[in-house]
């Protein structure tokens, strides 16, 4: 086990004692400090957020990956463009190899000009299933947005994990809180899954809870807890396992059938455990964005089954045994919007 994974583990237990939490707990308050500063300096309007001209919706998270971002960006958008809006995802392109310094045009809703690996595995799957919408990344947000309306004309531009990137005005705020891991430990990064402290609470405007699992009858009794607990408008979105398909034929796997799950992802643990209906025979979990090479694959017999945010990245090695994963995401995104028919 590396050190990643092995902080990534501490992020959820409560419990945990020793002298790398010290260490970590150390650091947590110099992190602390940063982004307190930060918020109060945007608080206080002495630091001020670009504006552009288009709505803006930021989908993002309290806390570091995993926690089901992508498909419910997908499900926003796909509503924003059926509506006749012309959509922009703008993404920071976190492990593209392309340089986030420029605006990047990873799609123009009919093209894709770049390949998973440049663009980054989550800005390649969203150019790939979101017909019509245009995806661009760059570091500075509002440079890739402004970008997008002068080129494209754009009218509503959806930020991927936005929520701390304060340098961009943004009408709505959505987070998305796990309903099973929540906040974690409830500490400060790096020694816990919080991205900023308890200041950031009064800027959420809706909480979107996510519950992936059959049974959501805990997670919706999480959802009222945290609606109350938190005085934020919550709702839900509910993520199940639909089915396996061979991501080169698109032809599905039986239930039943033995497989070897690998991921590389925020919480594997979830998407092993919606292989239930099948014989794991192994699960492999690798770092968040981890680049794959053949030899990650190399000793693995029989079928392979991975999500489909990694099936991009694994589609190059052009292989006959590898499926993936298709989630079924179910939001009420017209509430989640408040948007009038």
């Amino acid at each position: 086990m590396n050190l990643k994974t092995r902080i990534t583990q501490l992020h959820y237990d409560r419990d945990a004692k020793g002298g790398l939490v010290k260490l970590l707990e150390c650091c947590s308050y110099v992190y602390g400090v940063g982004s307190s500063l930060k918020n109060w300096l945007y608080d206080k309007k002495i630091l001020r957020p670009k504006k552009v001209d288009a709505y803006v919706i930021s989908v993002g998270n309290m806390t570091t990956g995993g926690v089901g971002k992508t498909p419910v960006v997908l499900e926003i958008v796909r509503y924003l463009a059926k509506k006749g809006e012309k959509v922009a995802i703008v993404s920071r392109g976190y492990g593209g190899k392309l340089s986030n310094k420029n605006v990047n045009v990873i799609s123009d809703g009919r093209n894709i000009f770049y390949t998973a690996a440049m663009a980054g595995d989550e800005p390649f799957m969203l150019a790939q299933k979101a017909e019509n919408v245009c995806v661009l990344t760059c570091k500075d947000r509002y440079k890739a947005a402004k970008f997008a309306i002068e080129h494209f004309g754009v009218t509503k531009i959806v930020l991927d994990d936005g929520f701390q990137h304060r340098k961009f005005h943004r009408d709505i705020d959505i987070v998305l809180m796990d309903s099973k891991m929540g906040l974690g430990n409830e500490k400060l990064l790096p020694a816990g899954p919080l991205r900023e402290g308890a200041e950031a609470l009064d800027r959420i405007d809706k909480l979107l809870v996510v519950s992936k699992n059959i049974d959501h009858t805990k997670a919706e009794k999480f959802a009222k807890i945290m609606q109350k607990r938190l005085s934020i408008e919550t709702h839900l979105c509910y993520t199940e396992p639909d089915y396996i398909y061979n991501i080169k034929t698109g032809e599905r796997l039986d239930e039943g059938e033995a497989v070897t799950a690998i991921c590389a992802i925020g919480q594997p643990q979830q998407f092993f455990d919606f292989l239930s209906g099948y014989h794991l025979k192994d699960a492999i979990a690798l770092d968040d964005h981890h680049q794959y090479s053949p030899i990650d694959l190399v000793d693995i017999r029989g079928n392979i089954v991975t999500t489909e945010k990694d099936a991009v990245k694994l589609l190059r090695f052009n292989k006959d045994n590898i499926y993936a994963l298709k989630l079924k995401t179910t939001i009420d995104v017209e509430r989640l919007l408040n948007v009038k028919k």
